[in-house]
């Protein structure tokens, strides 16, 4: 059983300077998860955020994630992001391992009418803390899994209140916000209530009579009779735009809906984790997404990935990153996905020191001659015609820059291709030359491809864009079919991307293009 020291106690309110602060609920228990405060230092409301506590709905954890690095300009916010680690982990709706009973832990909490008594020890451990905290307003983030607007039995994009409470006419603002960024109207989202009996929103609301509600956006929509799941980074977005207006509405809010990383320290920015965003919209899957956060994950405190769309680009949020990647999938897709404004976006980050790495779908979106190309790299693509040659193991064989800059092996190695781009020199006279760092030594040619084109072009390339700088990766390293270690080559990319110093095993230097007819010292300059 939890004892009640769960109930952990919060910070003391203090009206000097704003601070933030972290804990542990359900601390030495295979529950343990952590809660955030910032606390503005001045008198208001204290509001309660909860995401994660069913563990197949992602998108709410992501967006708790987000939100607990904002700030608020008065008043206090409290953040559970991840309430089941232990489903979001096995990517189950339920608490793994209890009975069926008491396996959903949203109807876990005190009943109306019942006794004021939380079941299982999660449970009880988060009402504990919840009554600790005494808010005045509860934020539950929950998904569902069809559009309730479309007649789906789901509530997925709905917001579940109580109708008659003070926090309806903000609900309903929240509503129209989100709603002004969806085109379909079968996709818009509704207002359904009460929350269930047991759920954590409705036992705020009744018991410690908290304005309370739940926020459901939704995982996967039915294309064709199959079911796609729904960009986790434009649910967790949603989830942020409908907080943002509760906050601004009670004039809390001290930060863009778009903040989604610690705001920077200056002059420490190299002894902190990378801040990575990870384009995640169309053109390319949740999947690339989990892959590549497990790839930095390897390297404990390398990376801070967060998923992108195509409005949060859009929105300027790149600004607060050190690297975008935009990964596997289809080039022209992503392309059309971020638009223009986004296209724009992208260039200027990089221009102004940000860093690029393309794999795959990201190498060609990065290279010079398609109308759709970010124009960041002076690299073409070589039988285009022929894009679709299959996909398989590949040799390949890293050069000394590549080696220095990447790391790895002196031999060759074993990746997987999927029919990512064969690089040539595209002759920009607006951009500089590009260095190679790895080679194919083999090739696939399949569906009709010619032999004897793809062996000897680069793998991997890379090169400066104004204050920036940009690698692209044919093949995928990352991929778990690729030879064991390869990933690492992909964390290091990251680091050389953002400016940090290239990795202190490596002995040798290399160089990179400055400018055309001109060389940049690796570890030097943009470092």
């Amino acid at each position: 059983m939890i004892a009640l020291s769960t109930a952990v106690p919060l910070p003391a309110r203090t009206q000097a300077a704003p601070r933030r602060s972290s804990g542990t609920i359900a601390g030495g228990t295979q529950w343990a998860t952590s809660y955030y405060v910032i606390d503005s230092g001045r008198d208001g409301p204290t509001v309660l955020v909860t995401g994660g506590i069913h563990g197949n709905e992602p998108a709410g954890a992501e967006a708790a994630e987000q939100i607990r690095h904002w700030s608020v300009s008065r008043g206090k916010l409290i953040v559970v992001p991840r309430c089941n680690v232990r489903g979001l982990a096995a990517n189950d709706r339920h608490l793994p391992g209890q009975p069926k009973a008491t396996r959903d832990p949203n109807r876990n909490f005190p009943t109306t009418g019942g006794k004021d008594e939380a079941r299982t020890d999660l449970c009880k451990a988060l009402w504990a803390f919840a009554k600790n905290c005494k808010p005045n307003w509860h934020v539950d983030m929950h998904e569902g899994h069809g559009f309730r607007g479309a007649g789906s039995k789901s509530v997925g994009s709905s917001i579940i209140h109580f109708r008659k409470s003070k926090a309806a006419p903000v609900v309903a603002e929240m509503r129209k916000a989100v709603n002004a960024t969806v085109s379909d109207a079968k996709r818009k989202f509704v207002l359904l209530g009460p929350p269930a009996n047991g759920s954590l929103a409705r036992a705020t609301a009744e018991r410690l009579g908290a304005q309370s509600f739940i926020i459901e956006t939704t995982t996967h929509e039915i294309v064709d009779d199959k079911k796609k799941d729904r960009p986790r980074a434009i649910r967790a977005r949603q989830h942020r735009l409908m907080f943002h207006v509760l906050l601004a509405k009670l004039k809390m809010a001290a930060c863009e809906r778009w903040r989604m990383v610690p705001a920077r320290q200056a002059g420490k920015d190299h002894t902190q984790p990378l801040r990575v965003a990870i384009y995640n919209g169309p053109g390319t899957g949740n999947k690339a997404l989990a892959l590549l956060r497990t790839v930095a994950a390897r390297q404990r405190g390398l990376a801070r990935c967060v998923p992108v769309g195509p409005d949060d680009i859009s929105d300027g949020a790149l600004d607060q990153f050190d690297v975008v990647v935009f990964p596997g999938g289809s080039g022209s897709k992503q392309a059309a996905g971020i638009g223009k404004v986004g296209h724009d976006a992208v260039r200027k980050f990089v221009r102004n020191g940000g860093g690029y790495v393309g794999i795959c779908a990201g190498a060609y979106l990065a290279t010079y001659k398609y109308s759709w190309g970010l124009k960041i790299i002076d690299a073409r693509t070589v039988d285009s015609k022929h894009w679709n040659r299959g996909t398989g193991m590949v040799k390949i064989d890293l050069t000394d820059a590549g080696r220095t800059v990447l790391g790895g092996p002196s031999r060759q190695m074993d990746i997987y291709y999927g029919q990512g781009p064969l690089l040539a020199p595209a002759k920009a006279d607006d951009l500089p030359d590009y260095q190679t760092l790895a080679h194919y030594r083999s090739e696939i040619a399949k569906n009709g491809a010619p032999t004897g084109v793809m062996a000897n072009t680069p793998a991997v390339i890379a090169s400066t864009f104004g204050r920036g700088r940009v690698i692209c990766f044919s093949p995928h390293f990352e991929k778990p079919q690729s030879e064991k270690g390869a990933d690492a080559l992909v964390r290091r990319a990251l680091q050389w991307a953002a400016g940090r110093n290239v990795p202190s095993a490596v002995k040798t230097r290399a160089c990179l293009p400055a400018a055309r007819g001109g060389r940049l010292a690796v570890g030097s300059a943009l470092e």
